[in-house]
C-alpha cells in the first residue's frame, strides 16, 4: 500500500466532531504551519530529498509529511508522483507562489495565507487579487431570464410570448 492511500485511509477516517481527530489535525495544521514558514521563509531554494529525509528535516513523521506532500503538490511547479510514492522516493517542493497563494484560499486555509511572510513575496494588492479570484473562481453566475414580454433576443423585434417563447 502506498504511503499516499495510507495516509488518507487513516487521516480522513478520523471524526473531527470527537476529540481524537481534533487532536491529530490540530497537530497536523501546526506541522504544516511551520512547514510553510521554512520554506516560504527561501522561496528562490527548491527543497528536495526523498519523503523520509524531509521528514527528519522538518521534525515530523513520515505520515504528516505524507499528508503535507499531498497538500502541496498541486501548487509545485513540478508535481511528485504522490500517488505511487515511498519513503525512498525523491520529491521536490518547488513551488509557485501565486498557485499556492490561491490554492491555501481555496482550502479555506487562512492559518496559512496570513502566514506574516507573504508580505516578502507577494504585495498586499497582488494577494488581494489573487485572493478575489480564487473566491469568484467558485462563483455560480445566472444570466438574467427572459420576461414573457421583453423583446425576443433572436433580434425579431417581437415579444418573446408571440416569438421564441411559444410552445
Amino acid at each position: 500500500m502506498s504511503l499516499l492511500t495510507e495516509w488518507r485511509d487513516f487521516a480522513y477516517a478520523l471524526d473531527t466532531n470527537k476529540k481524537e481527530g481534533q487532536l491529530f489535525w490540530g497537530n497536523y495544521f501546526s506541522v504544516e504551519q511551520g512547514i510553510y514558514e521554512k520554506i516560504l521563509a527561501e522561496p528562490e531554494v527548491v527543497v528536495e530529498g526523498t519523503v523520509a529525509e524531509l521528514a527528519e528535516k522538518y521534525g515530523t513523521t513520515i505520515s504528516l509529511m505524507t499528508g503535507f506532500l499531498d497538500g502541496i503538490n498541486e501548487s509545485l511547479v513540478k508535481e511528485n508522483p504522490i500517488e505511487e510514492m515511498e519513503e525512498t522516493t525523491v520529491v521536490n517542493l518547488g513551488f509557485d507562489k501565486e498557485k499556492l497563494y490561491r490554492n491555501m484560499v481555496e482550502a479555506k486555509a487562512e492559518w496559512l495565507y496570513e502566514l506574516p511572510v507573504w508580505d516578502s513575496l507577494l504585495s498586499q494588492e497582488r494577494r488581494k487579487e489573487l485572493y478575489l479570484e480564487q473566491k469568484k473562481a467558485n462563483t455560480i453566475v445566472k444570466e438574467k431570464k427572459v420576461g414573457r414580454n421583453d423583446p425576443c433576443p433572436c433580434g425579431s423585434g417581437k415579444k418573446y410570448k408571440f416569438c421564441c417563447g411559444r410552445a
